[in-house]
């Protein structure tokens, strides 16, 4: 399905994907199958989205921008690609950035061109991330910093002595900013 006041113009869109009212999807872009662009969202010619992503409303996706299945990004998320942007002055390369598989990133969070986003993990509304987020891990805050580990539902781990407790009630150990089970 694809709004009448939508302008796709990719032919490589998945097989059940809806895009909203007054989005605009630049020739190149890749988008997998049952995703939902919602209102007002821009993907550039350089982006790749996996399969079932929701893009929420007021959200650019520019080029260097690799999505993979299951996320979700919150209304008027902000990426970047650009280190050093100059007026008129175009960059002949963008950084990459990365949002890996089932990670969540809240409404209005910045995410700086060039890092990673984990697996699983969730960025508060309104934080601003500077570097890699491991995966389930849970960053709030300006510059976005490692408040706690989620399960893979989105909830929060129980701390417990020296190990955080998942949902199925495994421990896991914080290792240099990495999650690994104990």
């Amino acid at each position: 399905m694809i709004h009448p006041t939508a302008d796709v113009q990719s032919t490589s869109l998945g097989d059940g994907t809806k895009v909203w009212q007054y989005s605009i999807i630049l020739p190149d872009a890749t988008i997998g199958k049952e995703c939902n662009i919602n209102c007002h969202v821009f993907i550039e010619n350089d982006v790749v989205v996996g399969n079932y992503v929701t893009v929420k409303a007021g959200v650019q996706l520019w080029d260097g921008l690799r999505i993979g299945d299951n996320v979700f990004i919150g209304p008027n998320v902000t990426f970047t690609n650009d280190k050093l942007p100059r007026s008129k002055q175009k960059s002949s390369s963008f950084q990459t950035t990365v949002i890996e598989s089932y990670a969540s990133i809240g409404g209005g969070a910045v995410i700086l061109g060039g890092n990673i986003i984990g697996s699983y993990a969730m960025v508060g509304a309104g934080a601003v991330v500077t570097k890699d987020v491991p995966e389930r891990a849970l960053v709030i805050g300006n510059p976005a910093r490692i408040i706690g580990w989620v399960n893979t539902d989105g909830s929060k781990m129980v701390k417990r002595d020296n190990f955080f407790i998942d949902s199925n009630g495994a421990k896991w150990k914080v290792n240099e900013n990495q999650l690994t089970k104990a």
